[in-house]
């Protein structure tokens, strides 16, 4: 029997980013998952197993009524002292920014450098891109919000990236927490924060949560009229 350890299933399946075609055109896709909240998304994909999509709570609008949604950019970097090439990598990563993209950039646990701004927010808008969810830091907050453009992030500070972190690589598997994200996901974020919707399910858990708000907006209805708890739940209803 061999001793070989066996991983290539694993690794298939965190390596491999499948290019899923959509049966709703990206835009209106984004759209509609716009008009929803992240609530209902995040219940929908817990019906179907996946009670983890959620990006960490520390991950946050910079205005409350950001809503975003798009497909993933993911970008990776990494605490580094040294500075050659750092410019031109931003330069190639900006360029490689799709129309209806939307940044996770995963930062590894740096919490002292900014990894977003407000000129590479200009560049994002440039490409079409919709936000940027920021596992790190930002700074030209006030520039980032003149632009109406939304941004999620832990924390804010004055310190430049420059000689304190590193790009390693994007468009590429990231973890962002405990989630994993592959390109050309599905990002959705609001005022409760940040989810991840597979690719691959993206429009049947679009359509089941369509249906869920719709649902919910029944059940509002039957507490404005007076009725019990015991008699909504009786109906079907939730809490």
């Amino acid at each position: 029997m061999s001793s070989k350890m066996k991983v290539d299933a694993l690794q298939q399946m965190r390596d491999t980013v499948e290019r899923v075609e959509l049966s709703i055109p990206i835009k209106e896709l984004c759209a509609r998952f716009e008009k929803l909240y992240t609530g209902a998304v995040n219940d929908v994909m817990r019906e179907m197993c996946l009670p983890d999509q959620a990006l960490p709570s520390g991950i946050v609008p910079l205005r409350d009524e950001m809503v975003v949604c798009g497909e993933a950019f993911t970008v990776k970097a990494l605490k580094d002292p040294t500075m050659g090439g750092e410019l031109e990598l931003r330069v190639k990563m900006l360029e490689d920014l799709g129309e209806d993209s939307v940044v996770i950039w995963n930062a590894n646990g740096d919490d002292e450098a900014s990894h977003w701004g407000g000129v590479m927010t200009q560049a994002a808008i440039k490409r079409g891109c919709r936000g940027a969810i920021i596992d790190g830091g930002i700074r030209d907050t006030k520039d980032i919000l003149s632009q109406d453009f939304p941004v999620w992030s832990r924390y804010r500070t004055s310190n430049g990236a420059l000689s304190r972190t590193k790009l390693m690589a994007w468009q590429v598997p990231i973890f962002v927490g405990n989630v994993i994200i592959k390109p050309g996901d599905l990002l959705m974020a609001d005022i409760d924060g940040g989810l991840v919707i597979p690719r691959k399910i993206a429009v049947e858990v679009l359509e089941r949560a369509e249906g869920i708000e719709a649902n919910e907006g029944e059940i509002k209805e039957w507490v404005a009229a007076g009725m019990s708890a015991r008699e909504i739940h009786d109906r079907g209803g939730y809490f």
